[in-house]
């Protein structure tokens, strides 16, 4: 069997995590779309990035990290298990897993206060053709 580095074994579990979100957006029955109409919405975080680079990669890896968005479909998924459905926290946790995922299948990983363009799977844009 051929050796898969870490990175590779990150970046083919995101597409799996990728995956899983969409099968579970389609069997709770969420609208497959709000995957794709909630995409871009957590690259807002990016934002920080304009009161510099500290700043930048604290709130790119808030919004970039499983935990919150983990913590809002346990809560769905437990209201739900009252009775009580809160279908818009669920379809934002499944998005927001989605993006993650896709954004880490790609390559795009947590950053590090040197600047966006370096993460904890490696550089990425300009610093990965100049390296």
């Amino acid at each position: 069997m051929p050796y898969l580095s870490p990175v590779a074994m990150q970046r083919i579990e995101a597409v799996v995590v990728a995956a899983l979100a969409v099968v579970v957006t389609v069997a709770v029955g969420y609208p497959w779309w709000s995957l794709l109409a909630l995409f871009l919405v957590f690259d807002l975080s990016m934002l920080g990035y304009l009161r510099g680079p500290r700043l930048g990669a604290t709130c790119y890896n808030l919004a970039h990290s499983y935990a919150v968005p983990a913590a809002l479909g346990a809560v769905a998924v437990v209201a739900a298990g009252y009775g009580d459905r809160i279908d818009w926290l669920g379809i934002l946790a499944v998005a927001w897993v989605f993006h993650i995922a896709v954004d880490r299948a790609l390559g795009y990983g947590l950053k590090n206060t040197e600047g966006f363009e370096h993460t904890h799977l490696g550089p990425i844009g300009r610093a990965r053709r100049a390296g």
